[in-house]
């Protein structure tokens, strides 16, 4: 298809990516036999409950205020100042004030709400998704979209369960430039594909090394912590400090090596968990309380159709690798945060902000598209999907599958050995210390402890 005509079509067809292995044309029905579970019809308003108001939770809200079907009615959040912040918000875009709660439950319990949008620390995703699921509403949740590997195949069990529309915020799935190249991947522009790499490069800043002290006024910390072990307060756990830490975050690769995972993963057409991970990282530069590593080289191998961590053949084994440096915001192939696909027949070099470019044999440049700054529909096609039942593009099923494989290396990194992993159970096979991080340890008895979890 030459350039002009493919991207014409990436811009004005109806396309949705139901798996990691094609950019399909149509959406997959959620339930195509329960057309009545559907709780709206085109046309009618979305009522929608605001769970968690920081940085990014708020982004989301100013976007999803943009369009015309969505109604804001509640807004939540253990920090009162930031409720009242995103209360505003919609308060001065709508001319009605939301209501304002700290505690979830107030707005799952609203049955009027159709959905929820989850902003909150990524220890509270699941819990807050799988609540949602089964009082009834379709979840927007952040990524990643799971704490640790079992929460995940927990919350796409109770999507299916309760027939919901479970979107993760992944927004490249919905984004034209990076559609268009995984349509070359599939149309075969470099050959048969074997390698794909992503990394992370950028600077961080440093958390220092805090102290426990008393909550200051305004924020209920019991709630704000959750269904995790209990801790005392520290300055440097909340706001944006909670990514580093491993009872409440996932590090930077699943903060934002999440995103370029999830498109290594799509153009690689791999649509299961590895079945080996090895990683080498640590702490090289940051001099403060971060658990997670700031550098980090994980490879995750694929066997294709053969059987155990040798199996597969030529031409059928996969594999990706993951690099993460962040403490140094220099460009690596033209891109600060991107990607590398390998093919038998060329190379293709992204960046999910940043367009991209197709070299072919003798390193010849054959097509590429620059920045151009469309912008994600990733929050119209959620709304969508929660009016025609359709699976969304990021699918709670593919977000599942890409989450796990930053919850794979951060465990191989810690563990500092190779990984040997089970696709079916979802468990490392013969490593029972490797195994206790597959899930996590919960406040005993916590109302939002996931059921199952445990």
């Amino acid at each position: 298809m030459p350039a002009c005509d493919r991207r014409e079509f990436v811009k004005h067809a109806s396309v949705a990516v139901g798996s990691a292995a094609a950019v399909a044309i149509a959406s997959t029905p959620v339930s195509a036999a329960d057309e009545k579970e559907k709780s709206t019809s085109a046309g009618d308003k979305v009522v929608m409950g605001w769970i968690g108001c920081g940085g990014q939770a708020t982004n989301l809200l100013r976007s999803f205020l943009e369009q015309p079907d969505v109604v804001i009615a509640w807004v939540c959040d253990p920090e009162t100042a930031r409720a009242e912040a995103a209360a505003k918000i919609v308060e001065e875009k709508t001319q009605k004030r939301p209501q304002v709660v700290a505690d979830m439950r107030r707005v799952l319990d609203d049955k009027t709400v159709t959905a929820v949008v989850v902003g909150t620390p990524d220890h509270w995703h699941a819990p807050a998704t799988i609540l949602a699921c089964n009082a009834g509403k379709h979840v927007y949740v952040e990524k990643p979209c799971s704490h640790n590997i079992r929460e995940g195949r927990l919350m796409v069990e109770a999507a299916r369960k309760n027939n919901r529309v479970v979107q993760v915020g992944t927004q490249s799935r919905s984004s034209p430039p990076v559609i268009e190249a995984m349509k070359l991947l599939r149309d075969g522009a470099i050959g048969e594909i074997l390698v794909a790499k992503a990394w992370n490069s950028q600077r961080r800043a440093n958390i220092g090394h805090g102290t426990p002290s008393e909550p200051p006024a305004g924020i209920d910390f019991d709630l704000w912590v959750g269904p995790a072990p209990m801790v005392p307060f520290q300055a440097n756990r909340i706001h944006y400090g909670w990514h580093w830490w491993y009872a409440f975050g996932t590090g930077d690769m699943g903060n934002d090596g999440v995103h370029d995972i999830d498109i290594a993963r799509w153009g690689l057409g791999v649509e299961t968990h590895p079945t080996t991970v090895s990683a080498q990282g640590g702490k090289f530069y940051f001099d403060d309380d971060q658990q997670f590593p700031d550098t980090q080289y994980v490879v995750f191998n694929y066997p294709g159709d053969g059987k155990g961590p040798a199996g597969g053949k030529p031409g059928q084994r996969k594999q990706l690798i993951f690099e993460q440096r962040i403490w140094t915001p220099y460009r690596q192939e033209g891109y600060e945060n991107g990607n590398a696909f390998y093919g038998t027949e060329g190379v293709l070099l992204l960046g999910k902000n940043d367009g991209w470019q197709l070299f072919g044999p003798k390193n010849k440049l054959r097509e590429s598209r620059p920045k151009d700054g469309m912008g994600t529909p990733h929050h119209r096609d959620f709304l969508d999907c929660i009016k025609t039942g359709n699976r969304p593009h990021a699918d709670i099923e593919i977000g599942h599958l890409s989450a796990a494989l930053c919850h794979l290396g951060n465990i191989a990194t810690r563990v500092e050995r190779t990984l040997h992993f089970d696709p079916q159970t979802e468990k490392f096979v013969g490593d029972p210390e490797a195994n206790q991080l597959v899930g996590r340890t919960y406040r005993e008895g916590h109302w939002a402890v996931p059921l199952g979890a445990v």
